[in-house]
């Protein structure tokens, strides 16, 4: 069996600490800040999101789709707030699964739970289709079904593309929380530099006025208002996981410190720089308002390649296509701590297995197996989906912001009510909203809302024609939320990794 990390006072502090929750320290802590950080970073991975969904943002409104990026990126760091909050309070891995129990009582996070699972696993079959974006511009040898360019075939290509994305971000997590915390740093390193080099040769190719960001192009029988609620479907895609940074909080050395700084550093970095790179791309594009910019097989990239030539084009789009490899490991990583949290606690089916730790890896392998057969079930499953992109894209955010509204829900009604938030566990502040608290949980519970019912509504744009597809959102939504509370009411808890003195009540206060 392998040995475990060094026993410290730190380590005994973080392992102590997770037992006044009720829990075993089972999983090793390895990870430092900037890990922290880079698993959320990771997981938003502006090179993967903006590259993928600009031509959805663009399609439906032109050029002044940018100007939902800065309204998302606000309303969202509203909610990273309060969950920086709640991960100095709950340093759990689970995430939102454990903040929505312990603030609103075991059934509610349970559903929440299922929610943010469902969207973890439609989340990476939406990033591994990612590839489709970067890929076949790179080399005709990607163009696995049809021929460059062909529109129809696209959708097939990302599939196809997307299933050996998932294999080989399984082996990766399989790998162990050592491995993966390299890799997770190397991704965010990586993407990094290419992002700020990315943005200096756009800015220096810049040949149109600022002008053209205020210039609107809604499709036919559109109004401007619709084009931009439409739109922002790309914005919203890209600026969700950024509580990922809180997902490894079990992995990670003094969590209670590090995860509210990963949170807003990860939100933040991705906010300001997709941001840029979406003004930098329009300003610098040769035709910045052809249509072409709004299909698949155009988008960003094209303007990349077009632009910057094959010599630094071509590079710099295969570092974007790496970015979709390392983004696609951390929101499996998320997924697979989310489930485990979850069998933990006896909320879902064979809790013992997806439970269980290796001893070897240190990483739960049956939920990381599980949850790249789902994705790859689904990815398959859409083989012939003519609009697979953003089918999935639009199911992701709906979820994400579902799973964020249902965290803040009770947080807010405790805040209604003058109760504490955690606080009584520690008796020390860590990071606190302070005053500010009511009205930043107000604007994310709004904010959240908002998404939900905006990205969910049967848009033509986003969902197509075929009725089953418009209304795909809320018949999916309210099948996951009948399917958590039948297995919440009738299913059988086998709790494991719980302290004997916390197994009447595991992982909720509320």
């Amino acid at each position: 069996m392998a040995q475990g990390p060094p026993v410290t006072p730190k380590s005994l502090d973080d392992a102590g600490d997770l037992a006044t929750f009720g829990y075993r320290q089972e999983l090793d802590r390895r990870l430092g800040s900037f890990s922290a950080f880079a698993a959320g970073f990771s997981y938003l991975s502006i090179l993967t999101g903006v590259f993928q969904v600009f031509p959805l943002g663009f399609a439906a409104a032109g050029p002044a789709f940018f100007w939902t990026w800065p309204a998302v990126l606000l309303g969202q760091t509203a909610v990273a707030l309060c969950f920086a909050e709640l991960s100095a309070q709950y340093p759990l891995s689970g995430g939102i699964y454990q903040w929505s129990a312990h603030l609103g009582g075991r059934r509610w996070g349970v559903l929440t739970g299922f929610v943010a699972l469902g969207c973890a696993i439609v989340s990476l079959a939406a990033v591994a289709v990612a590839l489709e974006a970067t890929l076949p511009m790179l080399s005709s040898g990607f163009q696995l079904v049809g021929a460059p360019g062909d529109e129809t075939a696209s959708g097939k290509n990302a599939v196809l593309l997307g299933c050996v994305l998932v294999g080989l971000a399984t082996l990766v997590n399989l790998s162990g929380v050592r491995v993966l915390g390299k890799v997770n740093s190397l991704g965010t390193a990586v993407e990094l530099v290419a992002a700020i080099v990315l943005l200096a040769l756009l800015a220096l190719a810049m040949h149109n006025g600022p002008e053209l960001l205020l210039r609107i192009q809604a499709g036919s029988g559109r109004s401007s208002a619709g084009a931009m609620l439409a739109a922002s479907l790309a914005s919203t895609y890209v600026l969700y996981g950024f509580d990922a940074a809180a997902a490894l909080s079990e992995e990670t050395r003094d969590p209670r410190r590090r995860a509210p700084a990963a949170i807003l550093g990860a939100l933040l970095a991705s906010g300001l720089a997709g941001g840029a790179l979406i003004i930098f791309g329009l300003l610098a594009a040769a035709e910045p308002t052809s249509p072409t910019l709004g299909k698949l097989t155009g988008g960003l990239a094209l303007i990349v390649k077009s632009t910057l030539g094959s010599r630094l084009g071509t590079p710099l789009l295969g570092l974007a296509a790496m970015a979709v490899f390392f983004c696609a490991v951390s929101v499996q990583s998320t997924a697979g701590r989310l489930i485990f949290a979850m069998a933990r606690d006896g909320v879902l089916p064979w809790p013992g297995r997806l439970s269980r730790i290796s001893p070897r890896t240190r990483t739960p392998v049956a939920p990381l197996l599980l949850v790249g057969s789902l994705a790859l079930g689904i990815l398959l499953a859409n083989l012939n989906h003519p609009r697979v992109v953003s089918s999935l894209c639009s199911l992701a955010v709906v979820w994400a912001n579902l799973a964020y509204l249902m965290t803040n829900l009770p947080i807010l009604l405790r805040r209604f009510r003058g109760s504490p938030i955690g606080a009584e566990r520690t008796g020390e502040p860590h990071f606190s909203l302070g005053r500010l608290g009511l009205a930043v949980n107000l604007a994310a519970v709004c904010f959240s809302a908002c998404v939900v019912v905006n990205i969910g509504w049967p848009r033509v744009e986003i969902h197509g024609e075929e009725p089953l597809a418009r209304y795909a959102a809320p018949i999916a939504t309210a099948s996951l939320l009948a399917l958590a509370f039948l297995y919440d009411k009738f299913g059988d808890r086998q709790r494991s990794g719980i302290l004997p003195e916390h197994a009447a009540t595991p992982g909720a206060d509320g």
